[in-house]
């Protein structure tokens, strides 16, 4: 019977292994580096996991559930349209004036939300952070993903409004992604600065619902851009939602002028939001574990 004994490795072959295992360091990154953006396709399944999350957590023990999805742009539309649409005699461009106001309100509470919640996803996360690495980009990413769930639900209602009065989409419909993108870029930009900044001075949660409210009354919800004067909108553009919330129009409702050199200067100000968002956001994330 052959003697079978097993045999610790010699010193040679340890050091041999441990010399082959890859190492990693984690460090703190030093002035305006790379994005690293290929490290958010690697960790997709945590980006799919804290945006369920979040809408788990946003439905659970609620009494009216999915309903608050359609219930407060609902109610938005109501008040908009008597004080608005019948009191002051805001014109809509032909359009039934709930409709109208509706249909940007879907666009701006998908903005509204995902700037709220992304403005302190950092902070939320406090335990994430300082326990485990992954990039530091998924956290408000996936507070804005999960904001697409309520926008999908309160659709329903706006093209059951649409059948109602006899409203039919054109060509621009295939170009409404575009715009749902361009939206959810800009609610990324300026919720990598928001969090970024909220990390360093926790008052600036507190500014975030005035400057939602201050800006939906600057963007074209409750009126149509046509009311400012065309040598001035392509100005008017600079407001980044200005273009989304006509683009989101004119592309759903068939709504006529296009939004065209406004949606352009509205497009330039998104990617420079965006860029500057995410190397600020980047340089800002290094200290985020030390200071949540």
């Amino acid at each position: 019977m052959p003697d079978i004994s097993t045999s610790q490795p010699s010193e040679v072959a340890v050091k041999e292994t441990e010399h082959l295992r890859p190492t990693w360091r984690i460090q703190p990154s030093q002035g305006w580096i790379s994005l690293r953006l290929g490290e958010l396709w690697e960790y997709r399944e945590l980006l799919y996991f804290l945006a369920w999350r979040d809408v788990k957590i946003r439905y659970k023990q609620t009494g009216l559930g999915v309903a608050w999805a359609v219930l407060q742009p609902v109610l938005g539309m109501l008040i908009f349209t008597i004080f608005f649409g019948r009191l002051a005699k805001v014109p809509s461009d032909g359009i039934p004036y709930p409709l109208f106001s509706y249909s940007a309100l879907l666009a701006w509470q998908l903005f509204a939300y995902s700037i709220t919640e992304s403005s302190n996803s950092v902070v939320a996360n406090e335990r994430l952070i300082t326990k485990v690495y992954f990039p530091r980009l998924v956290i408000p990413m996936a507070s804005i993903l999960a904001g697409l769930v309520d926008f999908a639900i309160a659709f329903v209602l706006v093209i059951a409004m649409m059948a109602y009065y006899g409203v039919h989409p054109g060509w621009g419909i295939l170009s409404l992604p575009l715009f749902i993108v361009f939206e959810l870029a800009t609610a990324l930009g300026v919720g990598l600065w928001l969090s970024a900044l909220n990390v360093e001075y926790r008052d600036v949660r507190y500014t975030v619902p005035f400057i939602v409210q201050f800006w939906m009354f600057a963007s074209p919800v409750v009126y149509s851009s046509t009311l400012v004067p065309a040598r001035w909108r392509p100005l008017y553009g600079l407001n980044p939602m200005a273009g989304v919330v006509e683009g989101f129009r004119w592309a759903l409702l068939n709504k006529q002028p296009a939004p065209g050199s406004m949606f352009a200067v509205s497009s330039t100000v998104v990617v420079a939001l965006l860029v500057g968002g995410l190397y600020y956001y980047r340089r800002m994330e290094k200290n985020f574990a030390d200071v949540v």
